[in-house]
């Protein structure tokens, strides 16, 4: 699900303090060259920006969905709710609950996030990993948006920081494989979230979104935890918590229906 107005907040820090930006639209090819330059002053080598950015070119089936999508949501909670969290979905979050019960209690533990709330975001976000996560080159859907001057700071950003996820070995190159927006993995991070709010859980020295349960979930909490979030407290609109999950979305009636699958799967 898109965040691109908090992740904004995370790109200056992520560009490694480049003097100036990539200037967007005219030749591709040349900002591509701007983009390897800047990336390579913020620590990224230059083979990795090699295998990446070479022979990159802009995609435009990603220009007309960004072109076409509305980040806002013009359906009502009721409307809203009623296609994202049926039965099956619940029936499913609870095999989850019952799957990976003692994961979620060591993540409870060191998060202070309720395994409810994890579980519903997983859920909604890639029906528990077995859903669409995306098909796209995520350096290539990156590179074309941040070409694009509609939002090209922010997507310069993201950029940058997908090419520091490859850098830090967390995903090869190969895996870096999203959705139209450049989001990563089965809780769907755009790159500067991945970046600040990735955890090793399983311990094998990387973070890896796509295919690791033990860190999708922990590191999901782990963003709701650094927002605020805090354990046995309601979640509902209006409460402390409510706001906290804005940094995971700042639509209100997602917000709610996470809230809303929690409660079900918690039998209420």
């Amino acid at each position: 699900m898109l965040r691109l107005l908090f992740a904004a907040a995370l790109v200056a820090s992520l560009a490694g303090g480049s003097a100036q930006a990539a200037r967007c639209g005219g030749d591709f090819n040349g900002f591509i060259a701007s983009m390897a330059q800047e990336a390579q002053a913020a620590g990224v080598s230059a083979g990795v920006t090699n295998a990446a950015l070479g022979g990159v070119a802009p995609d435009p089936a990603v220009l007309a969905f960004d072109r076409r999508q509305r980040y806002t949501f013009n359906k009502t909670f009721e409307q809203y709710v009623s296609t994202r969290v049926g039965p099956g979905r619940i029936n499913g979050g609870r095999a989850m609950l019952q799957r990976h019960a003692a994961l979620l209690s060591r993540i409870e533990q060191k998060f202070g996030v309720p395994r409810y709330i994890l579980v519903a975001i997983w859920g909604l976000e890639s029906d528990f990993g077995k859903g669409d996560t995306g098909k796209l080159p995520v350096v290539r859907t990156l590179a074309t948006l941040a070409h694009d001057c509609r939002r090209t700071d922010l997507f310069q950003g993201e950029l940058l920081a997908a090419l520091k996820i490859v850098q830090r070995g967390d995903l090869q190159l190969r895996d870096m494989i999203g959705a139209y927006a450049g989001e990563i993995g089965q809780t769907q991070f755009l790159p500067s979230s991945y970046i600040k709010y990735g955890v090793d859980f399983d311990g094998d020295g990387h973070v890896d979104l796509r295919h690791s349960i033990p860190d999708v979930l922990a590191s999901t909490a782990n963003l709701l935890h650094t927002s605020g979030f805090k354990m046995g407290q309601p979640y509902g609109e209006g409460t402390p918590n409510f706001e906290a999950m804005r940094e995971w979305n700042r639509a209100v009636v997602y917000r709610k229906t996470i809230g809303y699958f929690a409660d079900r799967l918690m039998g209420q």
